[in-house]
């Protein structure tokens, strides 16, 4: 942790100038330090020493524990919708901010996770990275706030059983509903990363093998009824397949398998039953995926 003896400036009147937030940090210091977060996420390089010590001095203060979460939301959307979203998260946790407003995030840093054949990787510094993968997509804020969100119930996984984490959903859906609330974050961001905490990892799983579950799949994550709720989905999953190590820029194959899967079920009619809109649907994407094990078994 920084820490200063006497409060510096120099940094922090560099980074903001004369009209800055350095004034309204004198008004609400506990809201400064989230702003000057966000506003170092917008700039090229990292927070100075200088910097730190004095964000770190307000936290360590107890500046953070009358400010509103209400008022802090609308900084930690600017900080998670700059084009670095990983610097808002690093700066906080540097200052000692994180824990403070978000000790459910600040929790993953340090937990092994284990995915698709990957080496361990640190829960905490994949979501900074899959963070920046969805700002170099353009990602909406659901899309950053689900992936900031989604692995919470990761946090306190038994030890005897990491690098997996049994039961994290069950443990995570209370989280993002309390993260949710406290914040009065959107309705859609706190349905978007309640979809993600439930499905993400079975779409890193799905396989062209069974039509069946596809079919049953794209239903439940609303492909038919909520497309763009869906598109956001895929997102998400894209930027946290892409934060591996070596996947930059890759293109993420069980989004492209789903799209094949979706068209062709484009033509199947929506007055038909549940029942026989799922058949059909299933039989279509089999065709599409050329599966002889579904032909064989319908055939």
């Amino acid at each position: 942790m920084h820490r200063a003896t006497d409060p510096p400036t120099t940094g922090f009147a560099m980074a903001f100038g004369p009209d800055s937030l350095f004034d309204f940090g004198q008004t609400d210091p506990g809201l400064a330090v989230l702003r000057m977060a966000a506003l170092l996420a917008e700039m090229d390089g990292g927070p100075d020493e200088e910097t730190l010590d004095l964000l770190f001095e307000q936290v360590e203060a107890g500046h953070l524990v009358d400010a509103q979460p209400p008022l802090i939301w609308p900084e930690l959307v600017r900080g998670l919708m700059s084009p670095a979203p990983s610097k808002l998260i690093k700066t906080l946790r540097d200052c000692g901010a994180l824990v403070e407003i978000l000790p459910e995030v600040a929790a993953l840093f340090g937990v092994p996770q284990i995915s698709d054949g990957q080496d361990e990787v640190d829960l905490g510094v994949h979501l900074m990275r899959s963070l920046d993968m969805a700002a170099k997509r353009g990602a909406p804020l659901p899309v950053r706030f689900a992936l900031l969100a989604m692995n919470v119930g990761k946090s306190d996984s038994p030890r005897e059983h990491l690098p997996v984490h049994y039961r994290h959903v069950e443990r995570g859906r209370p989280r993002i509903e309390e993260i949710c609330a406290r914040f009065r974050a959107p309705a859609e961001c706190r349905t978007l990363a309640l979809l993600a905490l439930a499905e993400c990892e079975r779409v890193h799983r799905v396989s062209k093998m069974r039509a069946g579950p596809v079919a049953m799949m794209l239903e439940r994550l609303g492909a038919f009824d909520a497309p763009e709720r869906f598109r956001e989905l895929m997102m998400v999953c894209a930027c946290d397949f892409c934060a591996h190590a070596g996947r930059e820029g890759q293109t993420y194959p069980k989004a492209a398998l789903l799209e094949i899967a979706l068209n062709a079920c484009a033509e199947i009619a929506e007055n038909d039953s549940l029942e026989a809109r799922q058949s059909a649907r299933a039989e279509a994407i089999a065709r599409a995926f050329r599966s002889e094990r579904w032909s064989s078994e319908v055939g």
